[in-house]
């Protein structure tokens, strides 16, 4: 039988979306996808060459859409789970001092299979910086452009496509940062895009953890997908206060990843210097622009010095080594 999710979203604002997913990480929601209205924009210039305009009226219903969704199970624990969202709601609002807007919550059942037909007809492959090519499973067979390594994923029901900035912003730096022959760590590695594209590139081997149980599942799928299962290992757990969870990572990485949030990077920014090699780079992304200072300073205390900063579409990326 087909699971039955429910699809939440919570409707804010772009500067309400960080607080917003760091409200439902500390909840232990994972899986956050991020709908922003700037994203809609940013797809309507980057195709003019396929429409003359795009409709007002569409135009008009994105204005100010800015959300974020994550998925529960539709049974007695996610309703659990969607009645402490929803009671926690002024609470959370009482302690940001960001403008949230709404935060309406809505919700809507989903059937898995329906759910990954409907979406599936929306995501197309997609080239990132100058090796990288992310390719849906289902395209498998088709041409790839000239020079391009390819990157299959199916990311399933709760995790991203790899298309939000953000993640741009880590597979960008992959190319730059992997080294050949070398192991690679991903801190919360959702899908496994990042730990699966940085083998295809060359690492020797990578290990990942997340706070969502689906993430084991998903990427060791994903992983396959790529022929690089033999090569990525993948736990579930916080490696800010799982001990057991930090023996398992143990080890000296030349390159440590963290594709998450500011409220998650910053306190990990603690630890990570742990698994760092001598010289190693910690690569960070999913901090919202205005966050951005925030984490440079925990860098910094934490004895990190960032050499270069990336910026897309109102996100930010830092790349730091020990200082």
């Amino acid at each position: 039988m087909d699971q039955i999710w429910l699809e939440v979203t919570i409707n804010t604002t772009a500067q309400g979306i960080e607080p917003v997913c760091a409200y439902l990480t500390a909840l232990g929601i994972g899986g956050l996808l991020v709908e922003e209205e700037a994203d809609f924009d940013l797809f309507a210039d980057e195709n003019r060459d396929c429409w003359d305009e795009v409709d007002e009226d569409l135009k008009a219903s994105r204005a100010g859409m800015n959300r974020v969704k994550c998925y529960l199970t539709d049974d007695e624990d996610g309703h659990a789970r969607l009645a402490e969202l929803k009671g926690g709601m002024e609470l959370f609002r009482s302690r940001t001092d960001a403008d949230c807007g709404s935060l309406e919550v809505e919700t809507k059942s989903l059937r898995e299979e329906d759910w990954a037909h409907n979406w599936q007809k929306y995501y197309e492959a997609f080239p990132v910086g100058e090796k990288l090519y992310v390719v849906p499973e289902w395209e498998r067979g088709k041409a790839l452009p000239e020079g391009r390594v390819p990157v299959y994923l199916n990311p399933g029901l709760i995790f991203g496509t790899g298309s939000h900035g953000t993640t741009r912003l880590c597979l960008e730096g992959l190319e730059q940062y992997v080294v050949p022959g070398q192991p690679v760590l991903d801190l919360g590695c959702g899908s496994g895009i990042l730990a699966i594209a940085a083998l295809v590139l060359g690492a020797s081997e990578a290990k990942g953890c997340d706070i969502d149980p689906k993430a084991v599942s998903v990427a060791a799928e994903n992983a396959g997908f790529n022929g690089v299962e033999d090569r990525l290992q993948v736990y579930c757990g916080d490696v800010t206060g799982d001990e057991a969870l930090a023996k398992a990572l143990e080890g000296k990485y030349p390159l440590v990843l963290a594709n998450i949030i500011a409220d998650v990077i910053i306190p990990l920014s603690a630890y990570v210097g742990d698994f760092l090699a001598p010289d190693g780079v910690f690569l960070c992304s999913g901090i919202i622009e205005h966050r951005a200072e925030d984490v440079k300073a925990a860098l910094e205390k934490n004895g990190f010095a960032i050499f270069r900063r990336e910026d897309r579409e109102g996100w930010v990326s830092f790349a730091a080594k020990r200082a």
